[in-house]
C-alpha cells in the first residue's frame, strides 16, 4: 500500500508487520519517533500480542530486550549515537548469547562536542561487537530491510543493527509502499526460537566461559557471522521476488558498467551521489557507485567483483578512526589484496555537514585527475576555522580545498 509519510512511521508501521512480542523503548532522537509510532499501534491494538516496555535508559532497553529474547520472544528495540555507547556492555552480551534481536540506529555524531546530526561514528564504533550491521540508502530500502532483519537474525542466530541515517531518512516524508500483513506473515512466519530459559526445561545462557574454550566460543561465533553472507543473500532474493522491489543485500552497483572511477558509499549519501553521476555521464565523465548495503558481514568477494578491474575507487566515509584511517577503506583494500587498484578514502559529510551533488562532482574530479595523492582525504573543510585555531595553537596554515593527511602531518611537523 502506498502511503506518504515520514520514514520513522515506516519503520514503525515495518516493525509491527513483523509481530514482535517485546519492544523495549528508550527515547533518544532521531530514533524517537520510531518506538513512538510502534507504541501508538500497540495502544491502538494494530500490533497484538506485544508488551511494549518502557524502561528507564538505553542500557536498560537492550537488556531487556536481551531477557525478552533469551526468553523465546521476537524482539525490536532501537537507539543512536550516545545511547548506543551506553548499551555497549549489552550490545556485546546479545551477540555472544546469539540472540536475534533486531535494533534500529538512526544514525548520529557522538559528542564531546554535541553534536545531533548525522554521520556513522555510532554505529560503526561498534562494528566489532559481533552484530550485523546492514546500511539504508532510503526510506523504502530501510523499510524493506526491518522486515527482512528479523528473518535474517533468526536463520543466522545473531543479532542486527539496522542503521538508517539519522533525520536524513527518519524524519523525512516520502512516498513508501508498505506491504500488506498477509504478504510479511508468508515470508515472515511465526517465530520458533531454536534454545530458549524455559522454567520446564532448565539451562543456562551466557554462563562463565575459561581459557580452555573461550577461543571456540568465539571461533563459532565468526563462523555464524561468516554464514550471514550466505543468508543475506537468499532472504534478500526471496524478499525482493516477493515484492518486486530492489532492497537490500550485501551492495548494489549504480553506473559501474566502464566506469573510470567507482565510489563506494553508505547511506542515504547513495541517492545524492546517483544523481551526481547521472550529470557527470551527461558530461563524458565515466564514474560509478557501489553502494554498501552489509558492512557486517563484509561482503569481501562481491566488493571484489563489484570494482572488477577499475583502478581508481574512492571510499566515500562519514567516519573514521582517531589515529589511523578510514573504517570502509581497509575492508575494501582487503577486498582487492594482490590487484592494482588505487584505493583513497575521503572523510565528507561529519556531524551532518551536507554531502552535495558539488562534493561527489568534486570528489569524482579529485580522483580522476590525481589530486588525492595519499590515503585519506579530509573533503570540504573549512580552511578559515582551522586556521583560526592552528594560527593560536601551532602557528601553521591550510590552503583552500582538500586537505589531505599528509598535509596535516606536513604542517605539523613544519611548527
Amino acid at each position: 500500500m502506498l502511503k506518504q509519510i515520514e520514514g520513522s512511521l515506516g519503520i514503525a508501521e515495518a516493525v509491527a508487520l513483523c509481530r514482535p512480542g517485546v519492544v523495549c523503548a528508550y527515547p533518544i532522537s532521531p530514533q524517537t519517533h520510531i518506538v513512538e509510532n510502534v507504541g501508538k499501534l500497540v495502544k491502538q491494538g494494530k500490533l497484538e500480542n506485544c508488551e511494549f516496555i518502557n524502561v528507564e535508559s538505553e542500557f536498560s532497553a537492550l537488556s531487556v530486550s536481551i531477557g525478552a529474547s533469551a526468553g523465546g520472544v521476537r524482539t525490536y528495540t532501537a537507539t543512536a549515537s550516545q545511547g548506543l555507547l551506553f548499551m555497549a556492555e549489552a550490545v556485546y552480551n546479545a551477540s555472544g548469547l546469539g540472540l536475534p534481536i533486531v535494533m534500529t540506529v538512526a544514525s548520529r555524531a557522538i559528542g564531546a562536542p554535541i553534536n545531533i546530526w548525522n554521520d556513522h561514528s555510532d554505529s560503526l564504533s561498534q562494528r566489532d561487537s559481533g552484530w550485523l550491521q546492514l546500511f539504508c540508502e532510503s526510506n523504502q530500502d530501510a523499510l524493506d530491510t526491518h522486515i527482512m532483519a528479523f528473518k535474517i537474525a533468526e536463520k543466522v542466530g545473531l543479532p542486527v543493527m539496522v542503521c538508517m541515517d539519522g533525520f536524513v531518512l527518519t524524519h523525512a516524508f516520502e512516498r513508501l509502499d508498505v506491504p500488506e500483513q498477509e504478504l510479511v506473515d508468508k515470508f515472515l512466519k511465526t517465530y520458533e526460537p531454536q534454545e530458549f530459559l524455559d522454567p520446564n526445561e532448565p539451562i543456562s545462557m551466557g554462563a562463565m566461559v575459561g581459557p580452555e574454550a573461550f577461543t571456540e566460543v568465539r571461533l563459532l561465533q565468526h563462523r555464524k557471522m561468516l554464514k550471514a553472507i550466505d543468508v543475506i543473500e537468499e532472504v534478500t532474493k526471496e524478499y525482493r521476488e516477493l515484492t518486486g522491489r530492489n532492497s537490500g543485500g550485501l551492495l548494489d552497483c549504480y553506473n559501474c558498467e566502464g566506469a573510470d572511477v567507482k565510489l563506494v558509499i553508505m547511506g542515504s549519501s547513495v541517492g545524492t551521489a546517483k544523481d551526481a553521476v547521472d550529470e557527470l555521464a551527461k558530461q563524458g565523465i565515466k564514474a560509478g557507485i557501489i553502494s554498501l548495503k552489509s558492512y557486517r558481514p563484509f561482503p569481501y568477494e562481491a566488493m571484489r567483483k563489484a570494482i572488477g578491474d577499475t583502478k581508481k575507487v574512492i571510499c566515500v566515509e562519514r567516519a573514521f578512526s582517531f589515529g589511523a584511517r578510514g573504517i570502509i577503506g581497509p575492508e575494501v583494500e582487503r577486498s582487492m589484496k594482490g590487484c592494482d587498484t588505487e584505493i583513497r578514502t575521503v572523510i565528507a559529510g561529519l556531524g551532518g555537514r551536507a554531502i552535495l551533488g558539488s562534493t561527489i562532482k568534486g570528489i569524482v574530479d579529485g580522483a580522476l585527475n590525481n589530486k588525492f595523492t595519499d590515503e585519506i582525504t579530509w573533503f570540504d573543510v573549512d580552511s578559515s576555522t582551522l586556521n583560526e585555531y592552528l594560527k593560536k595553537s601551532e602557528g601553521v596554515e591550510f590552503a583552500e580545498g582538500p586537505i589531505s593527511e599528509s598535509a596535516v602531518l606536513d604542517s605539523i611537523k613544519k611548527a
